[in-house]
């Protein structure tokens, strides 16, 4: 086993992420502390920029569940983060009313530059597809389609009137949203959130991202009079596509779909199978830290131990946060009868991975103590990084057993310093 000091043992990225923020503030991953803080000072006679990040993140979780009368089953994990405020907003409608009791809403709004856009979205898009009359029991694919796309465009268009009136003009946010048929899947993107759907044990459709730097973006963009640098439209803007967003969307002669910010959603159908097992909606916060597949094979691995669709959600939110996510956090799951169901044997290898990490734990931090060292949790953790450690969830690897890890350093801590007190609370050991 290597036990070399940390400035000698080749890490993985994410613990030189820790590293790095350790030893500038505070560690972001296990410890009090974190990103930026309440404000940025810049030099002396300029203007105080409010900084993005708070100096600790908000932990505090929003989560809910329901089910349909159909057998869909959801849940809804939601949680600020670093993020100096919360700006993400959901809905979850698992049955439309009327002759629509089979149909089902989900919907995941990430609001930027304030959240009064993110809120108004969530409250009256679906009001707006319904009400243009395309959507019923016959199940018409291509009016469905047109129903989606206007009604984003009608959201828009009231939602400039509010803007006005509000003084709204410079927020906005993405969409991704599904709505749920006896037969289809009806995917409407809008922005860089995401939806996917895992089917037989696989990823088997997402949404497309909306991003300035994406040619047909681009090409839309530069055609409305603007630019794409750092990524970003006009240097700014890091979406092509959103709801609000009115400051770019002033183009003269060019209608709403052509403005170098565009509401149009991007709407795909996806016929229903026996073998779907979950859908995911999630901001740009999850997608950032993990791709479709290690999301879908986490998923599935934790459905397999667990009969708790908020704990799940709450285990993602877990692992982008620890992952390095920056961002507001939220996901809907959405499952289906194919999803994987509770199993003993996974159920057995979780526990054994569970008692294998505690004792790697102990090993780990008598070898350092061995030493002359008193090993901190940073130096147990970029030891037990290098070590090979058969068994972890697929998709999570060794941050989504960050709980363990910690119970079992702080055991080990108090087992071996019994009488040395210990400054930190239990709730600043788990931040």
């Amino acid at each position: 086993m290597r036990t070399t000091r940390k400035g000698s043992v080749e890490m993985p990225a994410f613990v030189r992420q820790l590293v790095k923020e350790t030893e500038k503030r505070v560690s972001s991953f296990f410890k009090v502390g974190g990103r930026g803080g309440a404000e940025h000072m810049q030099g002396e006679g300029e203007e105080v920029i409010p900084s993005p990040y708070l100096d600790r993140p908000v932990l505090d979780k929003l989560t809910e569940e329901g089910c349909s009368r159909w057998g869909l089953t959801y849940a809804l994990g939601s949680m600020q983060g670093w993020r100096a405020n919360m700006e993400d907003y959901h809905n979850c409608v698992p049955q439309l009313g009327a002759g629509l009791a089979d149909w089902s809403f989900f919907a995941v709004f990430d609001g930027h530059a304030g959240n009064q856009v993110a809120q108004y979205a969530s409250q009256h898009l679906l009001d707006q597809v319904l009400a243009t009359g395309g959507i019923g029991p016959e199940d018409h694919p291509d009016r469905v389609r047109g129903s989606f796309t206007d009604g984003f465009l009608h959201t828009d268009k009231h939602l400039l009137t509010a803007a006005r009136r509000e003084g709204w003009e410079r927020g906005g946010t993405t969409v991704t949203s599904t709505l749920i048929s006896p037969r289809y899947f009806y995917f409407a993107n809008c922005g860089d959130s995401r939806a996917m759907l895992c089917r037989a044990g696989q990823v088997c459709f997402s949404t497309e991202d909306h991003k300035p730097y994406s040619p047909l973006e681009r090409e839309r963009i530069e055609s409305a009079g603007g630019s794409v640098s750092l990524q970003r439209i006009n240097g700014s803007l890091a979406v092509s596509r959103a709801l609000g967003d009115f400051s770019y969307k002033g183009a003269e002669n060019r209608p709403p779909t052509q403005q170098m910010v565009s509401p149009e959603p991007e709407v795909c159908v996806v016929e229903r199978s026996p073998g779907d097992e979950f859908l995911v909606l999630a901001c740009d916060g999850v997608w950032d830290t993990v791709s479709n597949e290690e999301l879908c094979a986490f998923i599935r691995s934790r459905l397999r131990v667990c009969t708790d669709l908020r704990d799940v959600c709450s285990q993602v939110i877990d692992l982008c946060l620890y992952k390095g996510s920056l961002d507001n956090i939220s996901i809907i799951l959405v499952c289906f009868p194919g999803a994987p169901q509770l199993s003993a044997e996974a159920l057995h290898q979780e526990a054994a991975l569970e008692d294998l990490l505690e004792s790697k734990v102990a090993e780990i931090y008598e070898e350092l103590s061995s030493q002359g060292e008193d090993p901190d949790l940073l130096s147990v953790l970029t030891v037990l990084a290098n070590t090979d450690v058969p068994g972890l969830p697929p998709g999570g690897g060794l941050q989504s057993k960050r709980n363990c890890i910690i119970s079992a350093y702080y055991e080990k801590k108090e087992a071996h310093n019994p009488t040395t007190p210990n400054g930190l609370g239990v709730s600043e050991k788990l931040v």
